[in-house]
């Protein structure tokens, strides 16, 4: 086994994104030493990407200036944020009846947003599903506003399957029903779309990850963190016939079509996000985009999850099979053998795989396989699992 970034991957970085850069000496050494980062987010980008980027930080394309030195109304930033904008319409067949904007706050602020401009009244109310704890705090934030009705929730089971239609508790009243796709946290994953009117969905952790078909949503949301670039922003897919119907205890920041209509600029945008966001589309379309991080999303969660499936015990797997997440795999050792799991950690960090231990809330391991890790980083961690437990294993 061997940690960072084989030189074959470095040597493809020649002919990156902008086709008109080369790595220098410090570059190579630097992207050499790299770590396999499985953190839930901020997580990893791919290595071209982060090196385009440094290569634009001092003087972005001959304008004298970095580009997040640069104001947000230039022409050349203006450039950036629309072309970025157009990419992610494209890859993800947006329709033209979509309006597509961009606010800070990441997904957290929408659990506000979602209600306060598609409630329509106050004390209305709104269907949640509640899978994990993001939806659970969405749906507790809808109640300051309205009524977030919980047609079922999976806490008792400690959030490791998606219940069926046949059980949910739906009120004929909702003006929407939201749900979150991917629960970070616990590792739930819906592998279809529910069936639901007036769907809204949190998408931040699984976003990219495969085809979101806006068509069958209301509303969607997700936070770029995962799979799409660094902190900071939150990507907004709502149908244009939702704009202007805010509550008005709406702050204004919040009002979805105060945002669009001014362009996402009503405030100072999340400049260098939004900027590292248009990099990571350009290098998604150049791969083939949505199918090829789909493809890759399959495969890397397949490795992970066949090791867990055949330790015979060794590993288990908490989360329903019809449930997993490919983004994030939580696992234990021996049912939840601490000592244990501290020292497969430890023992991780060896062959640099890091940031590897489950949440807080649920301890055990997780695995993050977001789109920029390479799957020469799970293939990593595949043999260091199996190689730890010919080691261990009673």
């Amino acid at each position: 086994m061997s940690g960072g970034y084989s030189g074959s991957s470095i040597e493809k970085l020649a002919g990156g994104i902008s086709h008109d850069f080369i790595l220098t000496p410090q570059q190579q050494k630097d992207a050499a030493e790299r770590v396999y980062n499985f953190s839930a987010g901020p997580c990893a980008l791919p290595l071209e990407v982060l090196v385009e980027a440094q290569n634009d930080m001092l003087n972005y394309r001959g304008t004298g200036m970095g580009i997040m030195e640069m104001s947000h109304r230039s022409k050349p930033y203006v450039a950036v944020a629309e072309q970025a904008n157009k990419d992610l319409r494209d890859i993800l067949a947006i329709p033209d009846n979509y309006t597509t904007f961009y606010m800070q706050g990441g997904a957290t602020l929408q659990f506000a947003g979602v209600p306060l401009n598609m409630l329509g009244e106050q004390g209305a109310e709104a269907d949640y599903l509640v899978t994990g704890q993001w939806g659970e705090k969405a749906a507790k934030e809808c109640n300051k506003y309205g009524k977030g009705n919980v047609v079922a929730n999976t806490k008792p089971t400690k959030h490791t399957s998606i219940p069926p239609k046949s059980e949910w508790k739906l009120s004929d009243k909702a003006k929407f029903f939201h749900y979150c796709m991917n629960e970070t946290v616990n590792g739930v994953e819906f592998q279809e779309i529910p069936d639901a009117p007036h769907l809204v969905a949190d998408m931040s952790s699984n976003f990219m990850s495969r085809p979101i078909f806006p068509e069958k949503h209301d509303m969607i949301y997700a936070g770029i963190q995962k799979n799409l670039g660094p902190a900071g922003m939150c990507v907004c897919i709502a149908k244009t016939e939702l704009m202007g119907k805010s509550l008005p205890i709406c702050p204004t920041y919040l009002d979805w079509k105060t945002c669009a209509g001014a362009d996402s600029m009503y405030n100072t945008p999340a400049c260098y996000t939004w900027y590292v966001m248009g990099l990571y589309l350009k290098y998604t379309k150049e791969k083939g985009g949505i199918s090829y991080w789909d493809d890759l999303a399959a495969k890397k969660s397949k490795m992970i999850y066949d090791i867990i499936d055949n330790s015979g015990g060794f590993y288990t797997a908490p989360v329903e099979k019809n449930a997993r997440s490919r983004m994030n795999v939580p696992f234990q050792i021996q049912g939840g053998n601490e000592e244990l799991e501290k020292k497969w950690l430890k023992d991780a960090e060896k062959v640099k795989l890091f940031t590897l231990a489950g949440h807080r809330s649920v301890g055990g391991i997780r695995a993050s396989l977001y789109n920029g890790m390479p799957m020469e980083g799970v293939a990593c961690l595949a043999d260091f699992m199996k190689a730890f437990q010919q080691e261990n294993a009673k």
